[in-house]
């Protein structure tokens, strides 16, 4: 089954290793019996769903939860059942996804124009002719 991330991109469910480990956090001492925190493992560097761009940026993006291999690790402990742990973990890792397909809006730098630098002095000269005439002279 593919898990849809944006349209026309989705992830199928064998690119997916979940395993299961003791989570700390609310459970009482059901949490020293149970493995309900979800490691999630996506081998970003070798996966045929990514287009290279989506990749690069993605490994980028998603920092000390990368390895060297090009592999993400994200840890679920957030809930007390392995099933919503695991569905966190791949809702997070759609977002990182998201997050590097998401491409940058293209900024042109500009420089003021002329009317606009005069705009700046002048209020700059306003505001020293305002600060001049809170100062306390002394007439002789």
């Amino acid at each position: 089954m593919a898990i849809p991330i944006l349209p026309g991109l989705s992830l199928a469910e064998t690119e997916l290793e979940v395993s299961y480990i003791l989570a700390s956090g609310p459970g009482g001492q059901n949490v020293n019996k149970v493995a309900t925190a979800a490691q999630l493992r996506f081998d970003a560097a070798r996966s045929p769903s990514l287009p290279e761009r989506v990749r690069v940026r993605l490994l980028e993006v998603a920092g000390s939860r990368a390895t060297r291999d090009g592999v993400i690790v994200i840890t679920a402990r957030r809930f007390r059942t392995q099933l919503r742990n695991r569905e966190d973990a791949i809702e997070r890792l759609a977002e990182l996804i998201r997050e590097a397909a998401h491409r940058p809006a293209f900024r042109v730098a500009t420089r003021p124009g002329r009317a606009a630098r005069q705009r700046r002095l002048d209020g700059k000269a306003h505001r020293a002719g305002i600060k001049r005439g809170r100062s306390v002279r002394l007439d002789d």
